[in-house]
């Protein structure tokens, strides 16, 4: 069974059920999708808030492998995306010579200010922890200690692993950056990193039209055959 963690923000809780839904449709084989919701977290993650944090799931996100018990590989996404592939060719890259595996995107934003008037912040390995594929058992470092305490660069710059080549890459299409990547009609994960169809003023983003078809059939209830 794959496992499938996703950042989960109450002020996207339509996009986490559409994406979740997403998966499903299309998997082949059996998959767990777990929300990641700080009010399951309390006495785990005891951080406070961080000004510059945009969502809920900005650090939690670092507990996928203790929540895995360590063992394993787990795939860890943000909830402001749409898959639109059979999870299961992602969990296939997965290789033993690396901690992590992820999307490595040059992103630079040039916006201060993205959705919900969010603050933009711009880092090395920008949007790299937005897919992670886990290897858990090489990520012992993530404990919740360590991810109550250490700094937002340390953590989204991967700062917890003895060195960068511990970080293996998967292709870009499962992670495409709405808005900041070519646009591509050949992708199988789409990220709405900007802000989704789901908030008015993206609504007319790239790939907003499978996003509402997405939540159509997921609140389709006719009975099929």
């Amino acid at each position: 069974m794959i496992k499938v963690f996703i950042g989960y923000d109450p002020r996207e809780a339509a996009a986490y059920s559409v994406l979740a839904h997403s998966i499903h449709a299309r998997a082949s084989v059996p998959v767990a999708v777990v929300p990641v919701m700080l009010s399951e977290l309390k006495g785990v993650l005891t951080r406070e808030r961080h000004p510059l944090q945009s969502t809920d799931f900005s650090f939690s996100r670092f507990l996928t492998p203790f929540l895995s018990d360590y063992q394993g590989w787990s795939i860890f996404m943000d909830c402001d995306m749409l898959v639109l592939d059979d999870i299961e060719k992602l969990y296939a890259l997965r290789d033993e010579r690396y901690a992590v595996m992820v999307v490595k995107h040059d992103h630079v934003p040039k916006e201060t200010r993205k959705f919900l008037d969010q603050p933009q912040t711009a880092y090395q390995k920008k949007n790299w922890s937005s897919v992670m594929l886990f290897n858990n058992a090489q990520c012992r470092a993530l404990t919740p200690d360590y991810v109550n305490t250490a700094s937002g660069l340390e953590l989204h710059q991967f700062k917890w692993l003895a060195n960068d080549e511990l970080i293996g890459e998967i292709p870009a299409r499962w992670n495409h950056l709405v808005g900041y990547n070519a646009p591509n009609r050949d992708v199988s994960l789409v990220h709405y990193t900007l802000g989704g169809p789901y908030f008015q003023e993206y609504r007319d983003c790239e790939y907003a039209d499978e996003w509402r078809a997405a939540r159509q059939d997921m609140l389709n209830v006719e009975q099929r055959k």
